[in-house]
């Protein structure tokens, strides 16, 4: 049996309309790349899991009886793995660009832990996918962690790649053995937030987040306003998790001002 170099890894709920088309940009993009698909499906409603079965049956398929969550989701699935490397990887997602060139900087470079790349949104335009980590400053305003400059606000790009803080858990290459040194994800979130969580662990293990913004994947954005509580929840987690002393106590007068900011708009707008 040929040795697995890359377990692709997806957390799937409901998700049955976005599968067909990840599994086949897979195909596409990893030519070349001895690869394994592990998908956690979290109890979903819409026959993805008997679509799975009947027309990708080399898919590894894992049926939770309830919804785990993302980041429980994902390690549930990454404890099957046979790969070197892992693929976090949305289900609605297309793979634009073959992804064999990524594993070279890893070979250059071994202080890197984790690779992110170009995110599009459906109508294919460029959508911020990393962020900087939370501090009293940006807390005030969600939009000011995704404030890394103007090539980063444009989405024009200079170089090859970019060391930044954390990279969205749509899409995340990272050694297995990274992934297991900083334990995974953290299972106390649910949803939002655990991918600036597990970036704060890999840069606290001292491996470097690179983005790569010559490479590219679409991504069918699912977030509105309306998902705002789950990430000041997912906030508040962090900041308790990550932040100490007179810290922690700016972050949280920070994050609270936030949050009667929102509720004062969301009572004008009704």
């Amino acid at each position: 049996m040929t040795d697995v170099q890359l377990s692709v890894i997806i957390v799937n709920y409901n998700g049955l309309r976005f599968l067909n088309d990840c599994f086949e940009s897979l195909a596409k993009q990893l030519e070349g790349i001895a690869y394994e698909i592990i998908i956690t499906d979290n109890n979903s409603a819409d026959d993805s899991c008997a679509y799975i079965k009947q027309n990708h049956p080399e898919v590894v398929l894992i049926e939770s009886p309830d919804n785990l969550g993302f980041g429980k989701g994902n390690n549930v699935a990454v404890k099957r793995a046979r790969g070197k490397y892992l693929l976090l990887l949305n289900n609605d997602t297309i793979l634009q660009d073959p992804l064999v060139g990524l594993f070279t900087a890893f070979d250059a470079d071994p202080e890197i832990g984790a690779i992110g790349i170009n995110m599009l949104n459906g109508e294919g335009r460029y959508t911020k996918a990393v962020g900087n980590f939370p501090s009293p400053f940006n807390l005030f305003r969600i939009k000011n962690i995704f404030w890394l400059g103007p090539e980063f606000k444009r989405g024009i790009f200079a170089k090859e790649q970019y060391e930044v803080n954390w990279l969205t858990g749509s899409f995340i290459l990272m050694p297995k053995v990274v992934y297991n040194t900083v334990g995974g994800f953290d299972e106390d979130y649910f949803l939002y937030v655990e991918d600036v969580d597990l970036c704060k662990k890999i840069a606290n293990a001292g491996y470097k987040r690179i983005f790569m913004p010559r490479y590219s994947y679409i991504h069918f954005v699912g977030y509105n306003s309306a998902k705002d509580p789950l990430v000041l929840a997912g906030y508040d987690l962090y900041i308790k998790k990550h932040a100490k002393g007179i810290l922690k106590h700016l972050m949280k007068l920070s994050l609270g001002i936030n949050k009667i900011v929102k509720k004062i708009k969301k009572l004008k707008a009704d």
